[in-house]
């Protein structure tokens, strides 16, 4: 069928690409539907999806239609005529509307390649939602800080107990300050401040309440050393930070949780959704984001220190362990970068090989000797980072079925004191690798993790696995389960897992605090009676352990809420029971 499409009105004037689509007649086959090219609408997206998908999404699709034509300025787009050409309407248009049949057959193409993938994305996530129906409630516990609601806790089918997180108490709602979904979240080394951001673009931190008076009075001293004579505006900056002060310290008697009700900083200045930030251990903090910059902030300061641009999305970012003056950041442009930040310079760099370049996530490894970056098709591949030459790789799938083929790394986290790292990935599964060997230790799974950045990390002991789900639960594995009483299971799998349904939507974050003895504080009545004497000397490290019995856990949802819990465990050599300590 030969079509005759117009690109300029009667009198020369250029259409538009709507006005030009307009005059294509499409049917849909499915419906029957007669429609114009204008009218043909993209897939709809699956619910709970990030910018960060929809963006790699595209970016797959357009590799997938032809290499060769990937470099074209749009899928539909008309190009003008050069200037100080007289038009030629009949030969024009015959040329332009060959282009147009072009990219509207490289469009259909397009589309049934993103429809086909978004199909079996559905499908996939409707096989993982009948998988992780096989559970069972073993616990309902009343929600102290919602009483018309239940906190629920789950348990795998194959998970017999006993259960570990049956008396978690919901302590702290950090909530009417994000707005839309949190991406990324992260406890500083000290345990004492906590970074989250994500799509409204601006980078908060929270503090405990005890801890409130040393960061403020950082702050304060900064300001005061900036001159010896405080110019007009600095008055009014200290003025402000002294009602700032007051007004904190009146909202944190109401409040009964270990933060701050109200964010102790924000940082603006980012232009798109953040991705990632990293702590380093004298309280700078790192930001990357889809505008395609890291930037460089400092606690006692409230502007920008520093702006790192990069070519594209900025996915992953991380403070070398060992020298804060460099951090690692990995980009979608396929590129690995070691920063110097003195210098404000790319010190060193390197590019994922391969057709699907995407760096997804990124880390350091074995105290910072190795850099590991994860990518878009599976790959956890390591670099030395003296001078980031590459070492080695994991394909990091199954040997058969539907996750034979690599699936997006969504995060890399080292276990503590181990040669070990923790990856999560698009296939639902968290996978335990041993680096002495490269082996797989263990694959975690029961969460739903197949469109989402949702990254799985340690507690502060190496215990237990903790990770979000875009089921609206918050799952746990041990890391070591004990599989004494399970002769015919395999070592090497556990979906031994406990959940928390608490959120009600996709569980974007979830991460245990590094320190929970900053936290979950010594109840008098957990003191024993020998330690009361006024000659008694308690042991520091006895002390030191009480004051940790337990476990804190911040979880952040699509819908920007952040919650806060405790679990707290008997001490040892306690003679009351557990019932007196978790009430």
């Amino acid at each position: 069928m030969n079509i005759y499409v117009r690109t300029r009105t009667s009198s020369g004037k250029q259409l538009t690409d709507f006005e030009i689509l307009k005059q294509v007649p499409v049917k849909n086959l499915d419906t029957g539907e007669n429609m114009t090219l204008s009218e043909v609408r993209s897939p709809p997206v699956p619910e709970g999806w990030n910018p960060l998908s929809l963006h790699i999404l595209k970016l797959t699709s357009h590799l997938e239609v032809n290499p060769k034509e990937s470099d074209e300025e749009s899928v539909i787009g008309i190009p003008p005529c050069s200037e100080g050409q007289p038009p030629d309407e009949e030969e024009g248009e015959a040329e332009d509307g060959s282009r147009l049949k072009k990219r509207t057959a490289r469009f259909k193409r397009l589309l049934g390649a993103t429809v086909r993938k978004t199909v079996d994305k559905a499908k996939s996530l409707a096989s993982e939602v009948s998988h992780a129906r096989h559970k069972e409630d073993v616990a309902d516990i009343t929600d102290v800080m919602n009483p018309e609601a239940n906190i629920k806790i789950k348990a795998s089918s194959t998970n017999k107990g006993p259960y570990e997180f049956t008396k978690l108490q919901h302590v702290q709602d950090l909530y009417g300050e994000h707005t839309g979904a949190v991406w990324c979240m992260k406890f500083s080394s000290c345990g004492r401040l906590l970074a989250t951001a994500g799509q409204d673009k601006v980078l908060r931190i929270w503090v405990l309440k005890d801890a409130y008076p040393f960061f403020q009075d950082m702050r304060t001293k900064y300001n005061a050393d900036q001159k010896s004579s405080p110019t007009p505006s600095q008055e009014s900056l200290v003025s402000q930070h002294s009602e700032e002060a007051i007004a904190m310290a009146a909202a944190a008697e109401k409040c009964t949780g270990p933060f701050m009700p109200k964010a102790f900083c924000t940082y603006i200045g980012h232009t798109s959704d953040l991705l990632d930030v990293s702590w380093s251990k004298n309280y700078f903090i790192l930001s990357s984001s889809m505008d395609k910059t890291v930037r460089l902030w400092h606690i006692s300061r409230k502007e920008c220190l520093c702006c790192f641009q990069h070519i594209d999305f900025v996915t992953a970012i991380a403070f070398h362990p060992r020298d804060d003056r460099y951090f690692l950041s990995g980009s979608l442009d396929g590129k690995l970068r070691l920063w110097n930040i003195p210098d404000k310079k790319v010190a060193l760099w390197n590019e994922v090989d391969g057709q699907t370049k995407l760096i997804t996530a990124a880390n350091f490894c074995q105290n910072g000797q190795f850099a590991v970056v994860g990518s878009y098709d599976g790959r956890c591949i390591f670099y030395n980072t003296d001078q980031l030459k590459y070492h080695t790789q994991i394909h990091v799938r199954s040997t058969r079925g539907k996750n034979r083929i690599g699936r997006k790394i969504s995060g890399i986290e080292p276990m503590p004191g181990e040669d070990k790292i923790l990856v999560t990935s698009n296939d639902s599964r968290v996978r335990l690798y041993d680096l002495r060997d490269l082996n797989l230790s263990c694959k975690y799974k029961g969460y739903l993790n197949v469109s989402s950045q949702i990254k799985a990390s340690f507690s502060h002991d190496g215990k237990y696995i903790i990770a979000g789900s875009e089921n609206q639960c918050i799952y746990i594995w041990k890391t070591n389960h004990d599989y004494s009483k399970l002769s015919s299971v395999r070592r090497d799998r556990s979906d031994f897992w406990e959940g928390i349904k608490a959120h009600n939507a996709t569980v974007t974050c979830a991460i245990f605090a590094p320190h929970p003895e900053a936290i979950i504080k010594s109840e008098p009545d957990e003191i024993g009676p020998s330690e009361k004497l006024p000659n008694h000397q308690p042991d520091p490290l006895v002390e030191q352990h009480k004051k940790g019995c337990g476990y804190v856990m911040v979880s952040a949802d699509f819908n920007g809420a952040i919650k806060v819990f405790i679990n707290k465990t008997k001490p040892k050599h306690s003679s009351l029971p557990y019932t007196a300590i978790a009430d």
